[in-house]
């Protein structure tokens, strides 16, 4: 599959909407915390809830036959649980019915210069999703160029389908630069998915014109009703 770059130009609401995972990973988010937030992605037709696997379940029933998607995190936020772990958490996830993984690479195996086991780690669980969507959060505030590009390669060796600026819990979030980068790299055959500290129209904007494909937010609200009185 190619994830080609969006057509700003003619960006409606509606594509807009197909772009966003409407992220609910706090820790401290309640069932009704969840149940409003799928409510708001019922709403907007958004492309998918990314949100813990503690909640796939309770996703999985309200968002059943909407087409809105239900992503899961794997090793959240830090990546650094290991390998055989990570797959059983995916494992977990997608038994309990999530259609998308949105797993944390081991940026302590990058940084020491382990490769095989990055490549390892991922591909472990892209064996158990299933055929479900699998997006590497590279987690670039922790990260050189180089080691970006690394990343991205290796997680294209693994059969990952997407790369991930970052978490959204680390010491930055997404930057222009970094999703030009990494779809310089590997797109259009890997999707690029840019999250963390995308609140504004604007800034949803310049990432999907930077090459992003899926943007990770949590203002989804805001952004949306920006969009719909363009």
């Amino acid at each position: 599959m190619k994830y080609e770059k969006i057509d700003v130009a003619s960006l409606t609401a509606e594509k807009l909407a197909k772009t966003i995972d409407h992220a609910m990973l706090r820790p401290n988010l309640t069932r009704d915390d969840i149940k409003k937030g799928c409510e708001l992605a019922l709403r907007y037709k958004v492309a998918a809830v990314c949100v813990n696997p503690y909640y796939v379940d309770l996703c999985v029933d309200i968002l059943k036959g909407s087409g809105v998607k239900v992503s899961a995190v794997v090793a959240f936020p830090f990546g650094q649980s290991i390998p055989e772990v990570k797959a059983a958490e995916a494992k977990y996830a997608i038994e309990k019915g999530a259609e998308e993984l949105d797993m944390v690479i081991n940026v302590a195996a990058l940084k020491n210069g382990d490769h095989r086991y990055v490549v390892d780690d991922i591909r472990k669980v892209v064996e158990v999703s299933r055929g479900a969507l699998v997006k590497v959060i590279l987690e670039n505030c922790y990260l050189t160029d180089d080691e970006k590009i690394k990343a991205c390669r290796l997680a294209e060796e693994a059969g990952a389908h997407y790369v991930k600026t970052s978490t959204g819990f680390g010491s930055d979030g997404a930057k222009v630069e970094d999703v030009k980068l990494m779809y310089k790299i590997v797109g259009p055959r890997l999707g690029i998915k840019a999250a963390g500290g995308i609140r504004s129209l604007n800034k949803a904007i310049d990432m999907l014109k930077a090459g992003a494909t899926r943007l990770g937010v949590s203002a989804t609200e805001k952004i949306m009703e920006e969009m719909k009185k363009q």
